[in-house]
């Protein structure tokens, strides 16, 4: 798949997933190419880890005042850390697997691990750069990154 086509396929899915969870339209900002530093983390990030025929990682991270809206959006009114957690990893699981859809079978996607805080770098697979794309939802910003190698 062409590189365009991937992104394409995430952006699409992060715009299903907020008009679906939260009834509620996101807007997602030009995508671009991380090219001398990684892309700065936020206060939760959800990670899936990607291999079979492509290899890699997909991240979303957002901040707490972001995740605690989108959970009131969605009728829960617990907004403890653990739920913050829950919901970050379904974000990056839900987009993952829905690209799953579109890349085939080959495409294993990992259970997702969650990062609390701005706790460094992200682990990219060797000679790749992440692409990063900006989410705007409200007042808030949120970033999905993307890196894959085939």
């Amino acid at each position: 798949m062409a590189l365009e086509s991937d992104v394409a396929v995430f952006v699409d899915g992060v715009l299903r997933y907020f008009q679906n969870t939260v009834q509620q339209a996101a807007e997602c900002g030009t995508p671009y190419l991380a090219m001398d530093a990684d892309p700065e983390t936020s206060d939760y990030t959800g990670i899936i880890r990607i291999d079979g025929r492509r290899e890699g990682m997909v991240a979303f991270t957002a901040p707490k005042s972001m995740l605690s809206v989108m959970l009131m959006r969605m009728q829960e009114t617990d907004m403890g850390h653990d739920n913050l957690c829950d919901l970050v990893g379904e974000i990056a699981n839900t987009l993952s697997g829905n690209a799953r859809r579109d890349f085939g079978a080959q495409f294993n996607i990992s259970v997702p691990t969650v990062v609390f805080g701005r706790s460094g770098p992200l682990q990219y697979p060797d000679s790749t750069r992440p692409i990063v794309i900006p989410i705007h939802w409200r007042n808030y910003n949120a970033r999905l990154i993307v890196c894959l190698k085939d």
